[in-house]
């Protein structure tokens, strides 16, 4: 599995994502930006952790 993201740059786009008031769920990020769902897994544990990260930072 190839990370081409870092993990802040992980919790960025969450931010961002969450920001424009997009939908965060599991499977419209794993269709929509699988780089981004890839990535998150690599850092964290699982994708609710990843959000929640973003939302503490």
């Amino acid at each position: 599995m190839e990370v081409k993201m870092s993990s802040k740059e992980v919790l960025q786009q969450i931010k961002e994502l969450r920001a424009r008031g997009e939908s965060l769920s599991k499977k419209r990020i794993k269709k929509e930006n699988p780089q981004l769902m890839r990535s998150a897994l690599h850092y964290f544990p699982d994708w609710d952790h990843a959000i929640e990260e973003s939302i503490a930072e």
